[in-house]
């Protein structure tokens, strides 16, 4: 059996590639998928070839190609490995850590059963659970202000979070005014430019003092030095986005040291593996808290997306997203592919 596949065959380009489907090993799972969500920020540095920089090890390595992407999806069970017990053919479910594939082979540890919810949500469940994560790890408590730098995807996904964990208010920040009238929708009570010269005064003019707390997911040097400007004392700002260069300086003495701010790693893989405590969560555990809140209709995560495409039109899509300053939300149907 062969799966159409979204492949990343040199710099700037993407191609969908029929490729054979490998057999699950023992406790492993087949799963065709339904919808894949992108994920901009990270798809974006694989898509131009940037350079590698893992959290494990110090320095840069260049590219390799072919790449591949698509952590965030959702399908249905077709085939189960020995030893599989938590999962049936047929079973509808949410997957962390795939690809753009039609037919992912996959860890059965990371599906999670979606009962009837629909997968345009559970396509964005393990995106969702980043957000969660930093959230978590700021111990955020009811009644305290919020502010999310950066509204790509985890951004206003972080939006519904805060105001389900009892933040008040939630002030988000976008430079793009699109952005910014996307997170009013997903419930933020503020959206304001952070390139605004009364940003920062704004933020404490609105929060009594500064924000709380603070999730950064611009992933850069700028957006970090200007949620630190709207901090409160005792602040907590979690580092969600991929700061992945270091070529930016900040003045820890006065914006770090003196208010008491603590700073949050918040990778998604800086988290425990087996057992959630107070703030530190495992991934199973977030993904079904995701569950649980679109069960009882908290936030339906699918006004997140912005637009739908088939996974024919990944090459024009991939074209947008390394040329576009403003990238959608976009998801891949591909029950389109019959």
């Amino acid at each position: 059996m062969n799966s159409n596949n979204i492949v990343f065959t040199k710099p700037n380009t993407a191609e969908l590639v029929a490729e054979p489907v490998r057999a699950p090993a023992a406790d492993e799972v087949v799963v065709k998928l339904a919808v894949s969500t992108i994920s901009s920020g990270t798809e974006r540095a694989n898509l131009v070839g940037d350079p590698v920089v893992s959290i494990y090890s110090t320095g840069e390595e260049p590219a390799v190609f072919p790449r591949r992407c698509g952590y965030s999806s959702s399908g249905t069970v077709v085939q189960v490995g020995e030893g599989v017990t938590s999962l049936a053919v047929g079973d509808r479910v949410a997957l962390a850590g795939s690809t753009h594939s039609q037919y992912v082979t996959i860890a059965a540890k990371n599906v999670y059963p979606i009962g009837e919810l629909s997968f345009e949500e559970a396509a964005l469940f393990y995106i969702g659970t980043f957000p969660l994560a930093a959230i978590r790890k700021c111990r955020l408590e009811l009644g305290e202000s919020a502010l999310v730098m950066g509204l790509g995807v985890l951004g206003l996904w972080a939006v519904p979070l805060l105001k389900a964990a009892g933040a008040v208010p939630v002030i988000a920040a976008d430079p793009l005014p699109e952005k910014r009238e996307k997170a009013l929708a997903c419930g933020a009570d503020y959206a304001l430019d952070p390139l605004a010269a009364d940003f920062a005064d704004t933020v404490k003019q609105l929060t009594g003092g500064g924000a709380n707390v603070g999730i950064e997911v611009t992933g850069v040097g700028a957006g970090l030095n200007g949620i630190l400007d709207c901090m409160a004392p005792f602040g907590r700002v979690a580092l969600l986005g991929c700061t992945r260069h270091s070529d930016f300086s900040v003045d820890y003495y006065r914006k770090v040291h003196g208010p008491g701010i603590t700073l949050v790693g918040a990778h998604t893989q800086a988290r425990p593996k087996q057992e959630s405590s107070a703030g530190w969560w495992t991934q199973s555990d977030d993904m079904q808290t995701l569950k649980r809140l679109c069960e009882q209709r908290r936030f339906s995560p699918s006004v997140l997306v912005d637009e739908t495409h088939s996974p024919r039109e990944a090459a024009a899509v991939y074209t947008r997203l390394a040329t576009e300053k403003a990238f959608p939300v976009v998801q891949f149907d591909w029950r389109d592919l019959l």
